[in-house]
C-alpha cells in the first residue's frame, strides 16, 4: 500500500504545473513508438520497438514514482515482478507483467487528465492572484472597475480603499483554492496508486506468502525450542535425578550393614537433589520466567541485566503493558542479545531501551563493542529473527566494524 504524508501547496502547485508537460512528452513519445512498432510488427521490426516501449513506460513510471513521493507525498512501491536471465526471458517477462501495462495506462492517460490539472491550477492561482492584489494594481494603475449586481445597484472600485473589499474576497477563494488543489492530490495519488502500484492481487499474494515464511520460521523456532528443552532435560535434571535415584537405593542396601556410608550416600542424593531442583528452576527460566509473568518486563530485564558479566544499563517504559507473547519475545531477544554481547563483542557496557508505541514495542540493545555482527543462518541473531517473526517482528542489526552494535527489535502488539 501507499504510504502518504501531508504536502505542501506550494509542491502540490508545482507538480500540476509540470505534470502536463512530462504527460505531452510521454504521451507522444509513447504512441509514436506503439504505432509505429504494431506498422511493423510483420517484418519483425516491431518487435523489439514494443519491448522498447514497454522499458520506456516502466522506466517513466519508475521516475514518476520518486517524482510523486517528492511532491504529493506518497509513496508507491513498485509492483514489477523478477526479471530472469536473458534478453528474450527478460523481453518476456517484461511483456506478459500486467504491471508494465498499467504503467503506459498511466502515461496514455497522463495528457487529458494533466492538461485539466494544470488548467484549473491556473485559472485558481491566477482568480486568487488578481482579487488580492487589485487594491495594489488600483493603486499603481489607476482604472475605474464597475460591478453591476442587476436592479440598478452598481458597484465602482475606482480607489484603493473600494478595492480592499475584492481582496477580503479573494482570501476566500484561495482557501478554496487550496482545499480544491488539496482535494486534486489527493484523487491523482489514488489514481496513481492504482495504476503505478502493486494491484490487490499482488499486495495479497505478497502477504501470504509473508505469513507463510513467518510461520515456517515460528514452527521452525518452536522445534529447534523444543529440540533445547529436551537436550536439557536429557543431559541436566534426567542425568540428576538418576542418580539420586541410585544413590538412594544403594543407600537403602546399606542401611543396616553400613550405616555411616547409607548416610555419605543419602548426603550425596541430597546434593544431587538440590542441582536438579536449580537447573530445572533454570530450564523453567528458560521457558517462561516467573518474574515476567508477576512484575513485568522492567523488573525481568532488570534482573537479566544484574546476571549479565558485563555493566548493562536498562531503560525500559511500555505502559500500557503489553500482551503476553510480545513479552515473552522481547524477554528471550534481550537475553540472547546479552548473551552474544558477553560471549563475542568484546564490549565493556551495554544499553538496553524497551519503549511502547501506539501498536508495537521497539526493543534496542546496543554495545560498545568491536562491531562486525551478522545475521547468518542458524546463527544467534537468525534465531532472534524467527522468534520475533512468529509475531510479525522485525530485527535490524547494525553493526560496523569498530561498532558500535545495535539490534534493533519492533514487535507488533496486534497481529
Amino acid at each position: 500500500m501507499a504510504t502518504r504524508v501531508n504536502p505542501g501547496i506550494v509542491r502540490i502547485s508545482g507538480y500540476f504545473l509540470l505534470n502536463l508537460v512530462t504527460g505531452i512528452f510521454w504521451f507522444v513519445l509513447l504512441v509514436t513508438l506503439g504505432a509505429v512498432s504494431a506498422a511493423t510488427a510483420v517484418i519483425w521490426v516491431g518487435l523489439p520497438l514494443g519491448v522498447l516501449t514497454l522499458v520506456l513506460a516502466r522506466g517513466a513510471a519508475n521516475a514518476e514514482r520518486a517524482w510523486l513521493r517528492a511532491t504529493l507525498g506518497v509513496d508507491i512501491p513498485r509492483p514489477h515482478r523478477p526479471l530472469e536471465d536473458g534478453a528474450v526471458k527478460r523481453a518476456k517477462g517484461i511483456a506478459r507483467d500486467p504491471a508494465t501495462w498499467r504503467d503506459l495506462s498511466y502515461w496514455l492517460i497522463m495528457l487529458p487528465l494533466g492538461a485539466v490539472e494544470f488548467a484549473l491550477t491556473v485559472a485558481a492561482w491566477s482568480v486568487v492572484a488578481g482579487t488580492v492584489f487589485l487594491p495594489f494594481y488600483q493603486h499603481w494603475m489607476p482604472a475605474t472597475w464597475e460591478v453591476d449586481f442587476g436592479g440598478g445597484t452598481v458597484w465602482l472600485i475606482d480607489s484603493f480603499a473600494k478595492a480592499l473589499p475584492v481582496t477580503v474576497l479573494g482570501l476566500v477563494l484561495g482557501f478554496l483554492a487550496h482545499r480544491m488543489l488539496k482535494a486534486m492530490a489527493g484523487g491523482h495519488a489514488a489514481l496513481a496508486q492504482s495504476l503505478l502500484g502493486p494491484s490487490r492481487y499482488g499486495v495479497l499474494s505478497a502477504e501470504a506468502q509473508r505469513l507463510s515464511a513467518s510461520r515456517a520460521r515460528g514452527v521452525e523456532a518452536a522445534e529447534a525450542e523444543r529440540r533445547r528443552i529436551e537436550r536439557d532435560l536429557h543431559d541436566g535434571a534426567q542425568q540428576r535425578l538418576v542418580a539420586v535415584a541410585m544413590g538412594l537405593g544403594r543407600a537403602r542396601t546399606k542401611m543396616e550393614s553400613d550405616p555411616d556410608g547409607a548416610r555419605e550416600l543419602i548426603a550425596e542424593a541430597h546434593a544431587d537433589a538440590k542441582l536438579a531442583i536449580s537447573e530445572l528452576r533454570d530450564l523453567a527460566r528458560g521457558i517462561y520466567p516467573s518474574v515476567l509473568g508477576d512484575r513485568g518486563l522492567d523488573a525481568a530485564l532488570s534482573s537479566l541485566a544484574a546476571r549479565s558479566p558485563i555493566p548493562v544499563h536498562v531503560s525500559v517504559d511500555v505502559e500500557p503493558r503489553p500482551p503476553t507473547a510480545v513479552e515473552s519475545t522481547a524477554y528471550f531477544t534481550v537475553a540472547e542479545s546479552l548473551t552474544n554481547i558477553a560471549k563475542h563483542s568484546g564490549a565493556t557496557e551495554a544499553h538496553v531501551t524497551v519503549t511502547r508505541t501506539e501498536d508495537s514495542v521497539v526493543v534496542e540493545v546496543t554495545d560498545n563493542g568491536r562491531g562486525g555482527a551478522e545475521v547468518r543462518p542458524g546463527g544467534g541473531l537468525a534465531g532472534l529473527a524467527d522468534r520475533a517473526a512468529t509475531i510479525d517482528g522485525v530485527v535490524v542489526v547494525v553493526s560496523p566494524l569498530g561498532g558500535p552494535t545495535v539490534i534493533r527489535t519492533e514487535l507488533p502488539c496486534a497481529w
